[in-house]
Formats: C-alpha cells, structure tokens, sequence
C-alpha cells in the first residue's frame, strides 16, 4: 500500500472481532486507533465462552422447532431458551424479523458454515505468526445425543453442513467412549468433527492485542465512545477516559478525526449504527458459563480433554489447559441485563456433575456475557450508508468462530474503499 493510500481509521470495540478487524487493518498498513470502554481487551462478551472454534455448530436458529422450543421453555427458569415475556420495540422487531429469516434457514446454515471453515485458517495464521499461546486443542468436537429422534433430526443437520464443508461423521456408543472415555451417560449415538478445535477466547484476544500494539495500533483502552459523525471528508469520534477520578470528577472529551470508522461493538452496535444514520437490528441474547478449576490430579483426570456439545441440553465445553474446564450455554432474551442469576448457573454445574461424576465442582467461577445477534443469525459485514463507515458485528454465539474471516472481510473492503 502507498503512503497515499493509507486510512486513519478508528475501530470501535476490542472485544475478539474487534482485535481482529484492528489487526488486519494495520497489517494492510493503515493507521489504526482501537477504542473500548473497558481497560483491557476482551473484558465483556469475549472473556470466559464457551471456548469452541466449531464448524460443525454453523446451524443458524432460524427454524419453527427452535420457536416452538422457546415457546415451551418460556416459563421454565433453568431451561436452555428462556425469553423474558416483557414486551419492548426492540424485542418484538427483532423476534419477528428472525421469524422472517426461516424460509433462508438451510442457505444461511451453509454460509455459516463456509465462513467458519475459512475462518480457522486464518486464525491459525494469525496465532502462529505472532506465537499466541491460548490453550489450544486440536482434539475435534463431539456431538452426542440420547434418543433416536434426537440423534435423526442431527443428521438432518449434517447434510446442511456437509454442503458448506463440514466433514461431520456419525459415530456409535462404543466410538464415543473411545473419543472422550471421561463421558458418563447412556447415549444413542453422536457426530463428531475432528477438524474443529478450541481454545481460550481471553487469552487469543490479549495476545493479539498486543501483537497490535507492536505493529502500531493505538490501544485507545479505557476509552468510551460519546458520539461518532461521519461526514463528507471524515469521520469525528468524540471520547473520553472511563479511568476513576479523586473525588468523581468527569473526565474531558477528547475529538479526534478519521478518514474511516469500523463498528465492533458487539451489543451496542446499534445505538452506535443509529447515531451514524444506519438499523443495526442486533440483540443482547445472554449467555452463561462456568470455568471449573481443576486443583486436585483426581479432577483433572475425570474432566474430558475432547470439546463436547450436548444439543439438548444446548451445553457446550473446551478444556483450557490441565487445569480448567469450561462449560457454557443457555439463551436468555432479557435485554441489556448482565446479572449472574444462580437458577441459570444451576443448570451448568448439575449438568457437570452427571456426567463427569469425578470432577469436584467445588471451585467453579461463573461468567455472564451478552452476544450480539442479529434476527438472521449472520453478522452483518458490510458498509454503512455513509461510505466511509463499516460495520463488523452481529456474530450472536459464533463470534470467536467466524471473527478471523470476518474480520479479513472487513479489512479488505474498507481497503477496496480507500483505493477507489
């Protein structure tokens, strides 16, 4: 790229699509300033996921088994779709543009899962480049089920992401307990996906946000956006310092012009779309998770080293390392609520302590993170009205999954952008 060519853009959110957009802008040799709320990277939705890079979970939610799941849900405090029957604008638009996306549901399953697979080469790349330990695992992912009818409408499923490229085989019981022989239950069959893999989102984020740093990004951390303005010659972000202050004086605004914008909000990529004149229809689905702390050699044997994914109880796990477990799931449509609420936690340690009934839980952290979504279940890479804004964001629960190809998307049109 000539000097001529290079943008100074502002990235808006450093949560993992966030870091990522920021680090393949500035590998494209523009000047990139990267902008949270937060004093570190990802500290909200990124921190503590369900920790799996997987492919083989590209099957948006688009479908009336899932609406009909929910509405049977509704009133069950632990269940793992629960939707908050208080009525708002937002959810009501929300719910009925995703009710609009079922008739793509196969079209979009297939792009997701395309996108996913393109995303992990990336993401290798990138750990490799900049030597990003983040507890990787390259051990597949397996999918169990219980029941025939369970285990059917799977393979269903299959086909769609055999279509994007998902190599996912059935496999029997016996199979199972040689893949993960830790797995207590009595299971009708799984797949499993051997070319997925997992890892630790937190420690992938930091460690490319520092890779950033080195080669320039300006790391505007601890610093909320106010307003941003995007106008004919430039775009104008006005901000300031969430660090305390003696006494709680309010810190001052600081302008700073751009010649382009990226939003990465996450969940706020709407109020941010909306002051920048475009309908960024995300919303804050809840997810929950437990990082279950393997202190004794007793534990760290009975706790699986292989990713699993229980789709009926729509709980996922990754093992972090030797000694933690994470386990993750639930949906909960409550809107910008972060609260901890221990009838969703429940679910999580009980659902570990049946089928890893060797693993003391007695040290376990609870996490809460919103995900951003949007009603078709894709994220939504692309330009705003204004051209000289762009929006990657809208991930919902893949967000770690597809983040490295999204992210290179992005970068390349808003490179396209500035060399027309």
């Amino acid at each position: 790229m000539s000097t001529s060519d290079c943008q100074a853009i502002a990235v808006i959110g450093a949560g993992i699509i966030g870091v990522t957009t920021a680090y393949n802008l500035v590998r494209r040799g523009h000047r990139v300033a990267l902008f949270d709320r937060q004093p570190y990277a990802a500290m909200e939705t990124s921190f503590a996921n369900g920790g799996q890079l997987s492919a083989s979970n590209a099957e948006v939610w688009n479908s009336w088994t899932t609406v009909l799941k929910g509405l049977k849900w509704m009133m069950s405090p632990g269940a793992p779709l629960l939707v908050n029957p208080k009525p708002s604008w937002h959810k009501l638009s929300w719910m009925a543009e995703f009710l609009a996306a079922i008739p793509r549901y196969e079209e979009n399953t297939v792009t997701t899962a395309r996108l996913a697979i393109e995303a992990r080469g990336h993401l290798r790349r990138m750990a490799e480049e900049e030597g990003i330990d983040f507890d990787r695992e390259d051990r597949g992912i397996l999918h169990f089920y219980e029941t025939k009818r369970e285990f059917e409408a799977a393979g269903r499923a299959t086909e769609l992401l055999a279509r994007g490229g998902v190599e996912r085989r059935a496999i029997t019981p016996s199979e199972m307990r040689a893949i993960e022989p830790a797995l207590r239950g009595t299971y009708y069959g799984g797949f499993y996906t051997p070319s997925d893999f997992t890892g630790d989102i937190h420690k992938f984020a930091t460690g490319l946000a520092l890779a950033c740093t080195r080669h320039g990004v300006t790391m505007r951390l601890a610093t909320e956006v106010v307003s941003a303005t995007a106008g004919t010659e430039s775009v104008t972000i006005i901000s300031r310092s969430t660090e305390p202050t003696l006494n709680d004086a309010p810190q001052p605004e600081e302008v700073g012009s751009f010649d382009k914008v990226v939003v990465c909000g996450g969940v706020l990529s709407r109020q941010l779309g909306r002051s920048l004149g475009d309908r960024i229809n995300v919303y804050p689905v809840k997810g929950y998770s437990i990082t279950v702390n393997l202190t004794e050699g007793a534990d760290q044997q009975a706790a699986p080293w292989v990713s699993l994914l229980d789709d009926k109880a729509k709980i996922v796990t990754s093992r972090l390392g030797p000694t933690r477990f994470r386990v993750a799931g639930t949906a909960e449509f409550n809107g910008y609520n972060r609260d901890i609420r221990a009838e969703r936690i429940a679910p999580l340690i009980a659902w570990c302590r049946a089928h890893f009934p060797g693993m003391s839980t007695r040290q376990c952290v609870p996490w809460t993170g919103l995900r951003p979504m949007m009603p078709n279940m894709m994220p939504r890479v692309a330009r705003g009205r204004n051209p000289r804004v762009f929006y990657n964001t809208g991930h919902g629960h893949l967000g770690w999954t597809l983040s490295a190809a999204t992210a290179d998307a992005v970068a390349a049109l808003v490179t396209a952008r500035a060399n027309t």
